[in-house]
This record gives structure tokens, C-alpha cells and sequence, in this order.
């Protein structure tokens, strides 16, 4: 197996779309109106995982209440849509992306952003036919990626798990990759700190260029 045997998934928040500081902008700002002290980005790499709701433990030293978990959702997602629509790619994201799909290499995307909300992002990102598959997270938004990743490599029809390598910034792409037999590369422009990153075992870069030629080596 080698380059041309590699199918990436890649991953959207944090990985392809460069939105850090419209996370954190929204995350402040929901956290304001639940009378929460604002976060730091280094603060918010180093607490945040997934499910959601374990992420404002960490931060409230308890778990938030159902009716806390809706206004706190609620509020994240209204702030953050806004801010998302000033969001550029990440470096080197757009050509990456063009260049695999030129060479005739496969890849899709995969997010837990609302699948009717990512569909008209990527599109207008012109992106949208670098993939051969763009699918967003339906239903609840607690859930971590493991059960969507399952429904979307059933969707790929035919490429077998030992020949994906799942990018993103989260130890949750990682979990999502195992759970279906699949690899990781985690990038560290997102969402976790590299030591969160490194603690999963899947191999850890700082651009997404090294995060395509480590996948590469992978599947080799």
C-alpha cells in the first residue's frame, strides 16, 4: 500500500477551518451570560474535551445541570456561528486539499458542526468538490465523533478502514479513529494542547502539511 491507497477524513473546527479565536470569542461570550470568568486560549486547550459537558465540569468542578447544559449550548452556538462566518482556511489548507484532489487521491470530510450549518460553510469556502463525501453531525451535540464516523465510512462504501487516516485537532478524532479501525494524525492549531494531544498515541504536527505526509507514511 502507498500514497495513492490513502483515504483522508478530514476533520473541520480547528483543523480545516482556522476558527480558534472565534471559539474562544464565543465561548467568553456564552460564558458571560451564564455569569462564568472568561477563559484563555491556554486555559481552554488544556480543559477542553469531549463530550462537552465534561469540558464544563472541568471548569465548574461539577457537572451543569440539564436545563445549565441547554442555555450554555445555546448560547456557544449563537455567538459562534456569527464569528465562524469571518473564518478563514487554515495555511495551506485550500491547496492541500486541491493537490489531492488533482493527483487523484480520495478524501472526505467529517465534523460534529450541524450538518445543515457545514454544508453552506464549506461551500462557501469552494471546497465543497475536493471531497467525495461532506457529512455534519446530526442530532445531539454532546456525543462525541465514534458513532458519526462509523455512519460516514458506511457512506464511502468500499474503502476499508486500514486505508483512512482521520486528521483533526481533537483526542476525539483520534478515539473516532480507533473505534472504527482507523489512524490519526492530530494537529495542534485547534482545540487541545499538545500534551492532550500527544496522551492519545497518534502521532502529533504543528501544520496540516506534515499532517498529510505523516498520513501518508501511515498507510505506506
Amino acid at each position: 500500500m502507498g500514497k495513492r491507497d490513502t483515504h483522508l477524513v478530514w476533520d473541520w473546527n480547528g483543523t480545516l477551518l482556522d476558527d480558534i479565536d472565534a471559539v474562544i470569542g464565543a465561548t467568553n461570550a456564552a460564558f458571560e451570560e451564564i455569569g462564568l470568568e472568561p477563559i484563555t486560549l491556554a486555559r481552554y486547550r488544556e480543559l477542553y474535551c469531549v463530550p462537552v459537558p465534561l469540558f464544563y465540569e472541568r471548569l465548574m468542578g461539577r457537572l451543569p445541570t440539564e436545563a445549565e447544559w441547554l442555555v450554555m449550548d445555546e448560547a456557544f452556538h449563537r455567538h459562534y456561528w456569527v464569528r465562524a462566518e469571518v473564518c478563514g482556511l487554515a495555511d495551506g489548507a485550500a491547496e492541500l486539499l486541491a493537490a489531492r484532489q488533482a493527483a487523484g487521491l480520495t478524501q472526505s470530510l467529517l465534523s460534529l458542526a450541524p450538518h445543515e450549518l457545514l454544508v453552506p460553510i464549506v461551500r462557501r469556502h469552494g471546497i465543497e468538490e475536493r471531497f467525495v463525501r461532506v457529512d455534519g453531525r446530526i442530532g445531539d451535540s454532546t456525543a462525541g465523533k465514534a458513532e458519526h464516523m462509523v455512519r460516514h465510512l458506511v457512506a464511502l462504501e468500499g474503502v476499508a478502514p486500514e486505508r483512512i487516516v482521520v486528521i483533526g485537532d481533537a483526542a476525539d478524532d483520534a478515539v473516532a479513529a480507533a473505534h472504527v479501525g482507523a489512524r490519526a494524525v492530530l494537529y495542534t492549531g485547534g482545540s487541545h494542547s499538545r500534551a492532550s494531544l500527544e496522551a492519545t498515541g497518534a502521532p502529533v504536527v504543528d501544520s496540516l502539511e506534515e499532517a498529510v505526509a505523516v498520513a501518508e507514511e501511515l498507510v505506506a
